[in-house]
């Protein structure tokens, strides 16, 4: 089932086998140019249901092997918040 296009493996972003697979063909090569060019990764998850099948993808249409295809970056969820729950005073 995974190997159909229309199957979605990102599924907090919507982005499918055949969208993915299209980002390569067109240059992608890096995890972090998927993410910028389909979104995959970028849901309410950050890429923990999907970036193993991604990174899977990349590594079968470029050649590389599974341990060379780097993660994608991450960045922290920016809050704002008050400055005594981090200090742990009132």
């Amino acid at each position: 089932m995974a190997d159909q296009p229309e199957t979605y493996i990102c599924r907090c972003e919507e982005v499918t086998r055949e969208e993915i697979e299209a980002a390569i063909k067109n240059g992608a090569t890096t995890m972090n140019e998927l993410k910028r060019w389909t979104r995959t990764g970028m849901g309410l998850c950050q890429g923990k249901m999907c970036s193993k099948n991604v990174s899977r993808i990349l590594s079968e249409a470029t050649g590389q092997k599974p341990e060379e295809v780097l993660p994608s970056t991450f960045r922290q969820p920016v809050r704002p918040v008050r400055i005594e729950v981090i200090s742990g005073h009132d």
